[in-house]
């Protein structure tokens, strides 16, 4: 997210020195796994005496760790020349392409336009197997979400878009998940009932 990949602040334009607290992921936008906060050392330390995850789990495995620096790396331009930059702006047109054409299947569409994470509103908790099963059926894997994750009625499918898909790619999953939208009735924007 943000036009260099540098994230929520980049993309909203808030310096990285008025917040406090900075966390994310590895594992969709660098391929890898694990993800970080950051923020003052007397902060860090209060997380790592009362966080669980901290307390209960190893650290990042040494190939993923460098896995990590290595996107960071590529991203910031440092290595491989403009790929970082390519792949950037690759991501933000095949994310804007599938939110696009998600919104014009009538489907109600979460998040901000260049996230490469495409939450779609599935509401009742009864449509994320029926989903998730008809999307397989259509050769697609998704990640579904509900109770506790989210509200009771706020279930949801996340897709999560890649700078390597090729728009053949995208046309080929929007059009299972067109049949799919149809069958399990999650045209919320355009039909009251799906």
């Amino acid at each position: 997210l943000g036009k260099s990949g540098r994230g929520v602040t980049e993309y909203l334009g808030v310096d990285t020195k008025d917040v406090d607290i900075m966390m994310g992921t590895f594992t969709k936008s660098f391929g890898a796994v694990g993800g970080y906060v950051a923020g003052n050392s007397d902060l860090i330390r209060a997380i790592r005496r009362a966080s669980a995850s901290h307390l209960y789990s190893a650290g990042l495995a040494p190939p993923c760790a460098r896995q990590a620096i290595s996107a960071f790396r590529i991203i910031m331009g440092e290595t491989n020349g403009d790929l970082g930059a390519r792949k950037i702006r690759d991501l933000h047109e095949n994310a804007n392409y599938f939110r696009e054409k998600l919104e014009e299947m009538g489907v109600q569409v979460l998040g901000t336009a260049d996230s490469p994470v495409v939450p779609v509103m599935l509401g009742d908790a009864a449509k994320i197997i029926a989903f998730s099963r008809e999307c397989r059926k259509e050769n697609l894997a998704v990640v579904v979400v509900g109770f506790p994750a989210t509200a009771l009625l706020a279930s949801r499918v996340r897709f999560c878009i890649s700078a390597a898909h090729t728009r053949k790619d995208l046309d080929d999953a929007l059009e299972g998940i067109r049949k799919v939208v149809y069958r399990c009735k999650i045209r919320y924007r355009t039909h009251t009932f799906g």
